[in-house]
């Protein structure tokens, strides 16, 4: 987390170091899973481009501690909010119903901490441990890294085998991994569309069918494209903006779940996928959903009035409901690969927005973050800085 005045004033950066988290970017992951119920289920997870930590970190106080956050920790504290009205106002009831209030209220706020938990973290930069969590450091994009992935998630793997399947797969893959960014939007969705499609191919090589797999994206106007290619493995993706990620951003999430690869198709990082024309050959045998399509309307000149144009003439059911015909050239639409990709904006207004600034209480101390960055992409500048003796080099007097 950085220190810049923007920062200071960034709701979302002051609460992270409030409420303990290493980075911002874990409320991220609460709004999504918020929304989507990723953790539902979920034991055996993979955490790509980990590094400071704070996804990470989710995973570990949801999972292994049993922890509550967001909308649950929030009628945790409607049930106390209960508890204590009852106190107050429960004369008129029995002894025997105050017992059975009282006893859920107590379930609810007993940490559930799940079971035979396995959290593996993968990052090229080094990041300090955490409660729980495997950490490798290793590079997502290289064969070499799938072994290593194995041998975490099972200890009894055998690289000699060289299988690049997981024997014991996970229920949920993520990645808020991003380039540097430049600056110029094309070459950055480009960069982030390659590191994308790296991180799908390392998810399916050890997601368990029906897993779920969210990571970053860059909006752009090929977003489309991406959701067609992803709907050839998952039987739902969704285009998610958490609440918590500005909106002044070009940042999403995919979501994808209920992850249902092609028949015969196996994963491999020295095979990938979308190298040559595999990616076509599959997305010609997968069924896919039918896009969402807007009405095509004509005026008329004379009188000035909207009708529907002839190739997409509506009627009305037997409900009511006005239905429109798919146009003519669906098939090529669906060669083609061109779908409307659905949007989804997580949180509500309740929260705070991630563009706006606060004001800050005049009794208000400033936090340190809670775990500095451990190798930034800047430690070397700021070496040379100190070592030219400041920002100005060093001052000789005559």
């Amino acid at each position: 987390m950085g220190k810049s005045s923007k920062d200071k004033r960034d709701a979302y950066y002051r609460l992270a170091k409030e409420q303990g988290w290493r980075a911002r970017s874990a409320f991220k992951l609460l709004q999504l899973d918020e929304e989507f119920d990723l953790f539902n289920g979920v034991t055996r997870v993979v955490d790509l481009c980990a590094a400071p930590g704070s996804w990470s970190q989710v995973l570990s106080r949801v999972l292994i501690k049993g922890e509550k956050f967001g909308r649950s920790a929030w009628e945790d504290e409607e049930g106390k909010l209960r508890q204590q009205l009852l106190k107050v106002f429960g004369q008129e009831l029995s002894a025997e119903e105050k017992e059975v209030i009282n006893q859920r209220e107590r379930e609810k706020h007993i940490l559930k901490p799940r079971k035979d938990v396995k959290i593996v973290a993968i990052d090229l930069q080094p990041m300090s441990p955490l409660e729980g969590i495997i950490t490798l450091r290793a590079d997502i994009t290289h064969p070499a890294t799938i072994p290593l992935l194995l041998r975490a998630l099972d200890p009894s793997y055998d690289p000699e085998t060289k299988s690049q399947q997981a024997s014991q797969p996970v229920d949920l893959v993520i990645s808020d991994g991003a380039p540097d960014v430049t600056g110029l939007h094309d070459l950055d969705i480009y960069v982030q569309s390659q590191l994308l499609f790296a991180a799908l191919n390392l998810a399916m090589c050890v997601l368990k069918p029906g897993g779920k797999f969210v990571a970053k994206i860059f909006r752009g106007r090929n977003v489309d494209l991406l959701f067609a290619q992803l709907k050839i493995f998952f039987e739902r993706v969704i285009v998610a903006k958490p609440r918590s990620s500005r909106a002044s951003s070009v940042e999403a999430f995919v979501v994808c779940l209920n992850f249902s690869p092609p028949e015969g198709f196996k994963a491999s990082l020295e095979d990938p996928m979308g190298v040559g024309d595999r990616l076509a050959k599959m997305s010609k045998t997968k069924p896919r959903e039918q896009p969402i399509m807007a009405a095509t309307t004509l005026q008329d000149p004379t009188t000035g009035t909207w009708s529907a144009s002839p190739a997409m003439a509506a009627h009305r059911n037997k409900d009511g409901v006005l239905e429109l015909p798919m146009p003519e050239n669906m098939d090529r639409m669906a060669r083609d690969g061109r779908w409307i990709a659905p949007f989804l904006a997580c949180g509500d207004l309740s929260g705070f927005d991630a563009d706006a600034s606060y004001h800050l209480p005049k009794d208000r101390v400033t936090l340190d973050p809670v775990q500095p960055p451990t190798a930034p992409p800047y430690k070397r500048a700021l070496e040379m800085r100190k070592a030219a003796g400041g920002a100005y080099g060093k001052i000789t007097s005559k």
